[in-house]
Formats: C-alpha cells, structure tokens, sequence
C-alpha cells in the first residue's frame, strides 16, 4: 500500500520535471530518485529482448548488502581496538557505538561528495544518474583507516569522481576501480595519514593522545612474525584498515555476491590461487622471514581478502572473458604477494595489484578474444578442406 502510495506520487509529478514541465533541466536527478526506488520501465522497441527486474541499480545495492557484515564488524573493532590499546574497558555495544560514531560521518561525507558530483555531471551531460557510485561511496570509508581527515576524505572521493571515472564518461566507462582511484589518491597525496600504526587506531571520546597498534603488515615490513594468531586474524581481532580485517565477515559477502551471481567466481577464487602460488614459491626460497611465512597468512592478513572478493571482481574495470578472468585474478594475487614480500615501502600491495591489472584487463580480453578468433577461422578452414 506505502508503495503504491509513492508510485502515484512519482507519476503525480513527473510531468514536472519532464519535456514541457516547470524543471525539466532535473529530469536527470528526478530520474535518478525514481528508478532507485521503482525498476525502470523502459523496454526495447526492436528486436527481441528479455527484461529482467535486476537492472543495475539493485545489482549494485545486492553489493551494498554483501559489504553490511564487513562494515558492522569494522564498526565494532574500531571501538574494541580503541579500547585495547587504551586499556579503556568498553563493553560489546560501547565498542560498536564508539564505531559507529566515527565512521558514520565518513559514510556521509562519501555519499554527499560523490553523489553531488555524480549529480552536477548527469545534469550537465543531461544522461540519466549512473549506479555504480552506490557501491563506490559505501566502500571508501571501509578502506581507509578511521583516522582520516574528513577534508582528506571529501578530496579524495572528488579525485575518484572525477578523474577515476567521469572524464571517462561515468560508470561503465572507467578503466580504473574508482575506490581504489581514492585510496591511492590518499596514500600518495598524505602518507602520514595512511602509514604507520598510530593511523589505524582512533583516539576514544576524551580526546587522549593517539594510540597505537601494531598491524600484522607493518610486523612483517620490520621482519617481525605477527604476534597475532591465526584465529584472530580470520575473526578480524586486529588493528587493521576500518573494514578489511575480518576474513569471515568478507566471506559472508562473498557467499551473497557468488549466490546472487553478481561476482565471478572465477576471478575471486583464481587472485587467491595466484596469491597461493606466489606465497609457496617464496616458502621454496625462504631467505628471509618473510618468506618463509605460511603462505595461507597472505589470505588473512591485510586487505587481501577483501580485496579479492569486492575490488577484484568489479564487473566495470576487471577482465569480462572467462578465461581473461583467470589470467586477470591470478595476476592479481600473485602480484599482490610478490610486492608485499619484496617491497617494504608498501607492506599490503593489494591496492596496487589490483590498480595494475585495471589497466591491463582490456589487453587481456583483447588477447583471448583475438586468439578465440583465429582458432575459429582455423576451424572453419579445415572444415572446407575437409568437404573439399
């Protein structure tokens, strides 16, 4: 009944923002509104074609939904982390309000950029509102540390906007994961505010002075073996980035992304097989510490996991062939293990394995399909010599 309520309220006043209406130079925004509550219902005109109720918009919100157990765990382990290191004694729902409270107002500095500016250019452009922000401005405050700046964060999503994605031409057309495009942005504009330990630990309400947490990654960059056990790291106990550190919370999103079939499962499972690979060879090596670490660990430490399941699997900037799926998260992971190890200046390498490979995806859809191509002229060759 609410709903329908709200449909005839939409079609009430459409006329006002469309051709002939007081606003038509809204058509764009009112659109945006419209198909985020209701499926389009727009259909082609020619030729055959089958309408499917999962447009993008819900494809996009189902991803939304996959992070949720990531994002409340992160929420919780902010305030625990908090108070660990501040010997401050929070129960269970002090430790997720304390959370919660910091990375809310991240969450809206996110949304009110980003939306802003995807806004001002569907207006400009005069095309409808693209989706692919939904997801975008949900995961930048997961990935960042809880720290941050808020004024940092709000530049840091304006770059993404728009150099990672809008020049391109907007969602669809972007080469480059734009949440990444903001974290690199981060880490290459501030480095102090994205590095060391004292950056992954908030300050609690009193203001005190900032606390610090050794991460397992900035363990293994000073050739130390993480103090952390491998249960904690697989619950997500650890002083970490906001939303990354909980294997399991991740693997409840990755469950929803391969059942609902919005992820590849060929590109999540082939970044951790690469990773697998990479890591085994370093054991094989074992010249030093960090080599000769188990190499499941790579899986649950940092921000690999995640990583491999949300960022890897982007549909927009990831490779789209079957067998280019294969190649592109083998890559991936195998990339991400090799700077991890041999470059110390950057501990997680996830962020910049992933980055590379954006770049690399359309030659390697280009390279699968132009093989698949000759292999199929090459057939039909030999079957005329055959009939011949």
């Amino acid at each position: 009944m609410q709903m329908n309520g709200l449909r005839n309220f939409i079609d009430k006043i459409k006329p006002t923002f469309s051709e002939g209406g007081k606003f038509p130079w809204l058509s764009a925004t009112f659109g945006g509104f419209e198909t985020f509550a209701f499926t389009p219902n727009k259909v082609t005109t020619k030729g055959s074609h089958v309408r499917d109720a999962v447009d993008m918009k819900r494809a996009m919100i189902t991803v939304v939904i996959a992070l949720i157990p990531a994002m409340l765990f992160g929420m919780w382990n902010i305030g625990y982390q908090t108070s660990l290191a501040g010997n401050l004694g929070y129960t269970f729902w002090q430790c997720f309000g304390f959370g919660l409270v910091r990375m809310l107002p991240m969450i809206v500095v996110s949304y009110i950029v980003g939306l802003g500016i995807e806004f001002t250019f569907a207006q400009i452009r005069g095309h409808e509102i693209y989706e692919g922000y939904l997801v975008s401005g949900f995961i930048i405050p997961m990935i960042v540390p809880v720290t941050t700046p808020l004024w940092q964060l709000a530049l840091a999503v304006a770059f993404a906007v728009i150099i990672g994605k809008e020049v391109f031409g907007g969602t669809g057309m972007n080469f480059l994961n734009p949440a990444l495009v903001a974290r690199a942005f981060l880490f290459f504009s501030y480095p102090t505010h994205m590095s060391g330990d004292k950056v992954w630990i908030a300050q609690d309400l009193f203001g005190s002075d900032a606390l610090t947490g050794a991460t397992t990654m900035g363990e293994l960059a000073t050739g130390i073996k993480p103090s952390a056990s491998v249960l904690d790291m697989i619950i997500g106990t650890v002083p970490g980035c906001t939303c990354e550190t909980s294997v399991i919370a991740i693997g409840i999103g990755a469950l929803i992304l391969l059942v609902s079939g919005i992820a590849s499962w060929r590109t999540m499972l082939s970044v951790f097989i690469g990773g697998g690979l990479m890591g085994l060879l370093f054991n094989a090596i074992g010249a030093n510490e960090y080599m000769q670490l188990p190499f499941y660990y790579h899986f649950i430490m940092g921000g690999f996991a995640f990583g491999a399941v949300f960022m890897a699997t982007d549909p927009v900037t990831s490779a789209q062939t079957n067998c280019g799926k294969w190649i592109y998260g083998l890559l991936i992971g195998a990339f991400a293990v090799l700077l991890r190890v041999l470059n110390p200046a950057y501990p997680e390498g996830m962020m910049l394995s992933i980055l590379l490979m954006n770049c690399f995806a359309p030659l390697i859809d280009h390279c699968i399909i132009s093989r698949n191509i000759k292999m199929r002229q090459r057939r039909a060759e030999a079957g005329k010599e055959v009939k011949a």
